[in-house]
């Protein structure tokens, strides 16, 4: 199943990730692929605060993965798979093959450099650049607890 999305405005972008969290549970593990100033870590933003996170979230591309909890124990990780020379060799060596298996939400931009490590479920969130303002954002269900949390979306949008 696919949902696709525009957003106008980075609020909406956020807005959006903001929507998305609502629906997340523990272990959801979401991909998120698209060029440079798509929306990746705006979206993030949006979640991490839809999660109940105060932190500022920032790019982690030069430490790899940030952690961050919100107010009820619940652990975001979010990594960033940018910069690596060998993504799969190099996010395994730093444990994301282990948070995947776990029960925090994990987050993973660029996460077309890792196919080989990516779990059989997840949700994978394209970010496609229009033009300054606009972003057309594809999430498309890998596994049926993915199908379900995009018809509760759909079902729920605004």
């Amino acid at each position: 199943m696919q949902l696709i999305l525009e957003t106008t405005a980075a609020a909406q972008t956020q807005a959006l990730g903001a929507r998305v969290a609502q629906s997340l549970r523990e272990g959801d593990i979401l991909a998120l692929v698209g060029d440079l100033g798509a929306g990746k870590t705006t979206f993030t933003q949006g979640l991490a605060h839809g999660l109940g996170i105060r932190a500022a979230i920032t790019s982690p591309t030069f430490v790899l993965i940030n952690r961050y909890r919100d107010g009820q124990g619940r652990t975001l990780h979010h990594a960033d798979c940018y910069r690596l020379a060998d993504a799969p060799v190099e996010m395994w060596d730093a444990g994301l093959g282990d948070l995947f298996a776990g029960d925090d939400i994990v987050v993973v931009e660029w996460a077309d450099r890792i196919p080989s490590l990516l779990p059989e479920e997840f949700l994978e969130i394209a970010f496609a650049y229009l033009d300054e303002d606009r972003r057309q954002i594809c999430l498309t269900a890998h596994g049926a607890r993915y199908v379900t949390l995009l018809q509760h979306l759909e079902k729920n949008a605004d």
